[in-house]
């Protein structure tokens, strides 16, 4: 006879094999980003980033899981993914075909085939440009010319493909969202490098260490504070009220509640300020004129008019990609057909106005949150002369919304596990025994 195990501190085999697997496929993946690609001269390309306006560009990507200033085989990372997935949710908000297809199974199936379509032409279009940017620096290719052209297309193409793949496999098979996954395991991993450059800063005086102290201060006061504003929620009262289901059976009236985050758009303002603001840089890099060389220093990182605007922008987008994810009418339509309305308002139009004017009093505040955590670790930097770090706000939202939705996840399947091994016990007692409670 075998002693029972503790509640609450075994793992089931069937979550244990996802985690598994889940480990299995980042593995695969970062020993990936690590494999340069066999037609660039790496040290070239760095060197040429590190003395010139794209290094923004670089930086953007890599922080969301690519490696371009490496141009690894997966250098595209799951960027074509991001914005093949992107380009649909804009367009749930304004095509009527697209948004009726969203809320149908088939329909959603054939979205997420014409999102993969979408995605292996965007990294056809990044890996060419890619391409013929690095033929551009000196040194940079070892043989220019169309064939070893053809041959990076290839590889970077083939990589995003795969680390698209792979972001499905740990979604249909592990656990969390493989995609976010991916690209917050890319940023952790470069956490360990960012920190012994803080280190190096000490040693060598370029930073002091109180000023040091005080960066990791910010960032863990940063850290706490995204938590909290993450998990936190505006609730809307809903009131269902009592109905006669037929047969004499009637469901009692229920007080329920809508929760709105008030971080409802998440990163993607950041996102898409970031690839907003960084236009001028890039378009400075490929024309060379002297007019958008000279927009480009006025909007550098770290000066104030960029850091203005970044913040403006972020504002801006937060109520834009709010108000495409998060659809009041459908809301009141649903809640109308269920016979639920919110205590005080009438069903309908009036409905969805309380529910809009809700979120947009929400969304300020959530959005000026999102531009100081995007815009104080480049004060911060600035003022404390600090060169480069590899954890910034951007990092932060991601990390921590991540993890909050994985560890959500792993909990759910556990309690998921509990309820059913508690109903099979309930079952056996009922069948052999005199007295049940499931009866």
């Amino acid at each position: 006879m075998t002693a029972p195990r503790a509640p609450g501190f075994n793992i089931d085999d069937e979550l244990k094999n996802k985690l598994l697997f889940t480990l299995f496929v980042i593995f695969i993946y970062r020993v990936g980003a690590h494999i340069a690609s066999p037609t660039v001269n790496v040290a070239a390309l760095q060197a040429f980033i590190q003395n010139s306006t794209a290094g923004t560009l670089f930086q953007l990507y890599d922080a969301l899981g690519g490696g371009l200033s490496q141009a690894t085989i997966l250098a595209l990372g799951i960027m074509p993914y991001i914005s093949a997935s992107i380009v649909f949710q804009l367009a749930a908000g304004v095509v009527p075909t697209v948004s009726k297809m969203q809320k149908d199974e088939d329909g959603r199936k054939t979205i997420t085939q014409w999102t993969r379509y979408l995605t292996v032409m965007i990294a056809l279009a990044q890996a060419y440009t890619f391409s013929l940017f690095v033929e551009g620096i000196p040194g940079a290719v070892t043989s220019p010319g169309m064939f070893t052209r053809m041959i990076m297309v290839a590889i970077l193409t083939t990589g995003a493909i795969f680390v698209m793949w792979l972001g499905e496999q740990i979604t249909e098979r592990g656990v969390g969202n493989g995609m976010s996954l991916l690209i917050t395991v890319s940023i952790l991993e470069r956490l360990w490098p960012g920190t012994l450059g803080l280190i190096g800063f000490v040693q060598s005086e370029v930073l002091s260490f109180p000023a040091a102290v005080v960066f990791i201060a910010i960032l863990l006061a940063m850290i706490a504070a995204v938590v909290a504003m993450t998990l936190a929620v505006r609730r809307i009262p809903i009131q269902i009220p009592r109905k006669v289901m037929g047969r004499g059976r009637i469901r009692e009236g229920q007080k329920t509640f809508i929760p709105v985050r008030l971080i409802t758009a998440g990163v993607m303002p950041i996102i898409f300020a970031q690839t907003v603001i960084i236009v001028p840089s890039t378009l400075a890099q490929f024309t060379q004129t002297g007019i958008m060389r000279e927009v480009a220093n006025f909007l550098a990182p770290g000066t104030g008019t960029y850091n203005v605007l970044f913040g403006l922008l972020i504002i801006v987008f937060s109520y834009f990609y709010t108000s495409i994810i998060f659809n009041s009418v459908d809301l009141s339509e649903n809640l109308k057909k269920q016979g639920a309305f919110i205590p005080g308002v009438k069903p309908g139009a009036a409905t969805a106005d309380y529910i809009d004017n809700v979120l947009g009093r929400i969304t300020l505040p959530g959005s000026i949150f999102l531009a100081l955590v995007a815009v104080i670790p480049i004060i911060v930097a600035t003022k404390m002369g600090i060169p480069s770090f590899q954890f910034g706000g951007t990092s932060i939202l991601i990390v921590v919304g991540v993890l909050l939705d994985t560890l959500s996840q792993i909990e759910q399947h556990r309690t998921l596990r509990k309820y059913d091994g508690f109903m099979k016990s309930g079952r056996v007692k009922s069948r052999g025994g005199r007295q049940s409670k499931f009866m």
